[in-house]
This record gives C-alpha cells, structure tokens and sequence, in this order.
C-alpha cells in the first residue's frame, strides 16, 4: 500500500524585510500553506517529498554555498522536480544579472520575478508552480503503484511457485527468472537461452510448442500449452507455460511475457487417475457386457434383484395366506367330518325311506362338494393329504384325451402329441388329472369364440427364477390361443379367490390350488402371457427313476361293512374335537367295534398304561399339547405291536418325521374307515376273523 503524504507547502527564505511575510500571505490566498526558514541551511533540511516549491530572494543566495542544496535536488527521485520562484530586484533577470544566471544554473527549475511585482505575478507563478508539482506527485503515485503491484507481483510468483519469462520476439533474448530457471531443471547461476529451452522440451512436444507460438504472434492471442521437458538430469517434468504479446510502440518492439509452473505432480495425479479410470472402464465394460450377456440369457443381475425381491415378497404373502387358509380349512374340514359322518350313518337308517334317502343324500352330496371346495384351499396352503406313487405322465395325459376334448366343447382344437418314451415322476395323480382339467378349462374359457387348446410334455432344464432344487423334471404344460393377460394379471393368478371371471363362473381357487400342489410335490407352477397372444401355463415336477408297483388287493368295502372280513375289535379312539369324536365312535358301533374314547393325548397314553387289550388306536395329528404323532411314538413304546391309524385333515407331518403309519384323510366316510380298519386288522389276525370275532361275543 502507498504511503500515506501530508499536505504539500512551500518553503520560503527572505531574511530581509517583509517579503516573507507578503509570500506567505499571498501563497495563503492560493491555499497553499507555507514555511518561512531563517537561512539557507534550514531551507536544504527542510526540502522532503511534501514540498510544493520553494520561494527565494536573490540576495538570500548571494555568496551563499549552494552545493548542499544542490546536492539535495540532484538526490530527488526520478518523478520529482523542484520548482523554485526567486526574487530578483528591478533588472536582476539571468540575462542581465550573473548571480541569478548562476542560481538558474545551479537549482535547474528556476522562475524569477522581479520586484517590485505585483501579487497577482507572484500567485499566478505560485498557481503554475504547484500544479507542477501535484503532476509529479500523481507520477509518484503511480509509480508507487507500479512498485506495490511489482511486489505483490512477486510475492504472488513466487508463493504459485511461477517463473517468469520475457522472449524478445525479434532477437529471441529470453530474460527467465530463477523460478523458471528451476522449472527447467536449471540452478539460478546457471544459464537458460531460448534455444537451451527448446532443446530441452519433449521431441514429441517440440513442433506442437511452436505452432502454438506462432499462433499466439499471428493472431495476438494468449499463449497457453502444456508440455514435457527433459531436465539435464534426464528426469521428465510436465510445464504448464501462458503468455501474451506485448509491444513497445516508443522502442518498436514485440517481447511475448509470461510465466511457467510445474505440473508435474498434477499431471502425475491425472495420469494415476486416469489409469485408474480406464481400469474402472474397463471393469465397467466388462461388467457392461457381462450383465448384457446374462440379460440375453436368464436378465440382467438389477432385474433378477428385483425379481427375487418380488417373489420373495410374494412368496411372504401368499405364505401368510396359505397358513390362514389351512387354518380355516381344517377348522372346516373338522365340521365337514361331523356333517358327514353323522349323514353316513342316518342314511342307513332311512334306507327304506325314499324320500329320507334322498334328502340325506343330497345333504351328502352338499357337504362332499364342500370337502372338494375345502381340498383346494389345503392345495393351495399345500396341505392336502397327498396319496403320492409313480405315475407315468404320457399314460396320465392320453388317458384324459377323451375327457378333456368333451370339457372344451365343438369351437376348440385340443392338440396332443405323446413322447415316444416314458416320463415317471412322483405325484398323487388323482390331484395332478384335477389340475390339468383345471388348466384345460380356464384356456377354454379364454378362449370364447374358439381357438387351439395344445399340452405338452418335454424335460427341458428348469429357469432358475422357478428356484428349483436339483435334478431332472417333467414339463407338462397348457397352451391357448386366447385373449391374455398382462403382467400385473398373471403377477396376482395364483392369489386365492382372484379371477378375470364373470361372478359365478369361478372359484378364483384353480390356479391357487394348481400352484400348492406343485410346490407339495416339489414342483413348480410357472404362468406366461401377453395380452392377445395366449398363455402357457407350465406344471413342472421332479422327474424319477421309480415304477409304480401293483397295490395288495383288499376285501371290497362292502363286503367289509357286512361284517364277515373284519372281526370285531377294542378300538382306542383319540380326538380333542367333541362332534368328530361323536360321529366317529357311532360309525365304529355301527360297524361291530368296541370304542374306547380319549380327548388328548395324555388321556390315550393312561389307557395304553391300563391293562384293558387293545386291537386298534384311531388318533387325530392336530391336537393341543401332544399331536398324534407324538402320541404314536409313546404309544409304540407301551405298546410296540399295537397298530395305528392316523387320522388327519392335511399332510403337517414335520419334515424330519420317521414315522410310518397309514393316514386316513379327513373328512371320510363309514366305507373309507372300514376298508382302513380291515387292512390294519387282517394284517395283525390273518384267517382268525370267526375265531376271533365269536370269542368277541
């Protein structure tokens, strides 16, 4: 910052009379103050940076030695010249008087009145004399400000770590400072011509340097460019240099003026990151071309994410409703029990009674298409009581050709074309023939104004979104060419009670039912679709290895209700529910049996403790406390040859279960407990029926 200067004044010698005084008062007039010094040594001391001008008399100077004075003016810097007015006495001008010629000569910036004059000659010399000096004093401060500015100049170089450089654009003299010298690798007293700078810039660099020079003068643009330099050392730097052309009118020269830094470590840093960058790219790319392989696949790993979060999520809710289906279709399969044992039983009362009959067979009929209705809700919470053997799919499928052409009417084509070979897989087939009656229905009925309705049988490998365990599988699938469904359509047809259908032609219980059974037999049910192009519903099973094998022939059920193939036996019977247990122990009764009845099984195992000889225990699985699984381990303990029959409305049998006991599916009636009762009876008593049932009465 400039320093700061007081306020500029004149400096007055005249010893003699009142002249002193009168320039003081006239130079007041002008607003200028003034200082009145008693002799000439006092003058030269006072003379500083603030003097306006100086006021003499001639005869103040006479024989006076001048050479200090002097001495102080020559030392005045470059913007200062000191004005002096001196006073002569009448005719006393430098052409006439020697001492003012010498005074003149002496001092430089002389101006001399003569006396007497008169004031408005001493203030208009006062005026011009002053408006000198205020112009050398702006020239001080502007050269002030040039020095401030160098400086700063300066300190901003050096603190950037910049060099500066000056290039003569007509003698190529290049002036560098020692910060540039440094740049290029050279020490301060070391030399740094421009043809040094040139040899030393990369040879790659070398031709691109100058066409940006050239460039730069042709265009008076600004020079800018980044280039390599080799060091004497051999070490290799990068330089960022910027210039521009300056020109010198007065001298007729051109000089390009600039500066120079080391970017060798950003360049270091830009090179590190831009590997690292390309590296990134190329895993990128890599990565790119990797998930577009798997997208033309499978999909893309994002899809697949939000797949799997999809089906999870759907699995979670189709979970929760599957276990509060199961729940309220056993609780109703409970009641279907009671309602069908106890209708079983009152229609042989009424035998004779037509019209009796036929209202407790319609009953009957009633509540057995409620037990199917109750048989698809366990289907879909997958605990339907699965009678599972080897079945051969192409014998399975031809066997229902017939059937399935009259189910889908004169308008559509069915179109089945058997595999030459077997295709074995493990599955209740009962169950399966339901689903794909099922299938077969609902493309008929996309199919309103007819179309072609196509199975299929093939062993492709299993899309792993179907999450499949390992191991071969069996496809068999429905094709239609009807109307379609979008994707938020065929993402809720296997929800429960969810149809496209008009009230009161469907269940909304099909596909549901379809999808628990699938996922029982360890299979899968997989559903594509387009709107106006059709769906295709796959039913994917594990295939096997196995055969089916022919099953013992048993007695015919109505020979076993006679009475002559079973011997009348003490049956232990265990149920917590009071009306199944009611209607149960009527029909054992009815059929010739003694019943023992138990509500727990704690209850059950006090009687197997008691003496009292048992042919037969009947018990429930579902029960509080202890299940009837539980109950026949304890019971196989007290009682090792005892048979058992588990009674159950759905397959919750725990995955780890060793037990091996014959299951009779709820709801049942009188015939389907007999024919179990005599597998279990004549195994244990073969050929001693009479024998024992005469020892019975």
């Amino acid at each position: 910052m400039a320093a700061a200067h007081r306020a500029p004044q004149a400096l007055i010698l005249a010893p003699r009379g009142r002249d002193a005084s009168i320039a003081a008062s006239l130079l007041k007039e002008v607003g200028l103050g003034a200082r009145i010094c008693a002799d000439l040594d006092a003058l030269t001391r006072d003379i500083g940076a603030d003097t306006a001008f100086l006021v003499m008399t001639e005869e103040a100077t006479r024989g006076a030695d001048l050479r200090n004075l002097v001495g102080q003016l020559e030392a005045q810097s470059s913007w200062s010249d000191l004005a002096c007015i001196v006073l002569t006495s009448r005719g006393g001008g430098p052409e006439r008087n020697p001492a003012a010629a010498r005074i003149s000569e002496a001092l430089g910036n002389v101006t001399f009145i003569e006396r007497p004059f008169h004031p408005t000659t001493f203030t208009s010399a006062a005026r011009t004399a002053l408006k000198g000096r205020l112009r050398q004093f702006e020239a001080r401060a502007r050269l002030d400000e040039l020095r401030e500015s160098g400086e700063r100049l300066t300190t901003a170089l050096t603190a950037g770590r910049l060099g500066s450089w000056e290039l003569d654009l007509k003698t190529s003299e290049l002036i560098v400072s020692e910060t540039c010298k440094a740049n290029f690798g050279r020490g301060p007293e070391q030399s740094l011509s421009y043809g040094e700078l040139l040899s030393s810039i990369h040879p790659d660099d070398r031709q691109r340097m100058r066409e940006a020079v050239e460039r730069s003068i042709a265009d008076n643009t600004d020079y800018v460019i980044e280039y390599r330099v080799l060091w004497p050392d051999k070490s290799l730097h990068w330089l960022e240099v910027r210039a521009r052309v300056v020109s010198d009118e007065a001298k007729g020269t051109s000089s390009l003026v600039g500066v120079s830094s080391d970017i060798t470590d950003r360049k270091t840093s830009e090179e590190n990151l831009r590997r690292l960058n390309e590296t990134l790219e190329e895993r990128v790319a890599e990565r790119t071309a990797e998930l577009k392989r798997t997208h033309e696949l499978v999909l893309t790993e994002i899809t697949q994410r939000e797949r799997a979060e999809e089906q999870l999520r759907q699995a979670q809710k189709m979970e929760m409703i599957g276990q509060l289906t199961g729940g309220v279709a056993h609780d109703f399969n409970n009641l279907l029990m009671a309602v069908l044992g106890n209708l079983d039983l009152l229609r042989k009362h009424f035998a004779a009674d037509a019209k009796a009959a036929r209202l407790i067979d319609g009953a009957l009929q009633g509540a057995m298409r409620g037990a199917a209705l109750t048989q698809r809700l366990l289907a879909f919470a997958r605990r339907q009581d699965l009678r599972v053997e080897a079945t051969d799919l192409v014998t399975l499928v031809g066997g229902m050709t017939a059937l399935l052409e009259k189910s889908v009417g004169p308008d559509i084509e069915m179109r089945f074309d058997p595999p030459d070979e077997t295709f074995w897989t493990l599955i209740d087939p009962n169950q399966v023939e339901l689903a794909l009656l099922n299938l077969v229905v609902n493309a008929r009925d996309a199919m309103p104004e007819g179309g072609i309705v196509s199975i299929g049988l093939d062993t492709p490998t299993p899309p792993s979104a179907l999450n499949l365990g390992a191991g071969p599988y069996l496809r068999l699938s429905v094709t239609d060419t009807g109307q379609g469904m979008d994707a938020e359509t065929v993402s809720r047809a296997i929800e429960p009670f969810f149809s496209t259908k008009e009230l009161g032609k469907g269940t909304g219980l099909g596909l549901s039912m379809i999808h628990g059974l699938a996922v029982q037999l360890n299979g899968a049910l997989r559903l594509e679709s387009h709107v106006g192009r059709g769906t295709t519903a796959e039913l994917w099973l594990p295939a096997t290895t196995a055969v089916a094998h022919p099953e013992p022939v048993i007695a015919d059920s109505n020979e076993i209700l006679a009475g002559d193939a079973v011997p009348r036996s003490t049956i232990l019977f265990v149920d917590d529910d009071f009306l199944i247990a009611m209607s149960t122990v009527d029909m054992l009764e009815d059929l010739g049996h003694e019943v023992i009845e138990a509500n727990s099984g704690a209850a059950a195992l006090e009687i197997l403790r008691g003496p009292d000889p048992i042919d037969l225990m009947i018990t429930d699985y579902s029960m509080p406390k202890m299940n009837g699984g539980q109950l026949t381990e304890e019971a196989r303990r007290l009682r090792p040859d005892l048979p058992i029959l588990l009674a159950t409305g759905y397959a919750e049998l725990p995955d780890n279960s060793t037990l091996d006991v014959p299951r009779l599916g709820k709801p049942y009636l009188q015939q389907q407990l007999a024919a179990e009762i005599a597998k279990l009876i004549n195994v244990r008593h073969p050929g001693t029926a009479d024998a024992t049932a005469s020892e019975r009465v």
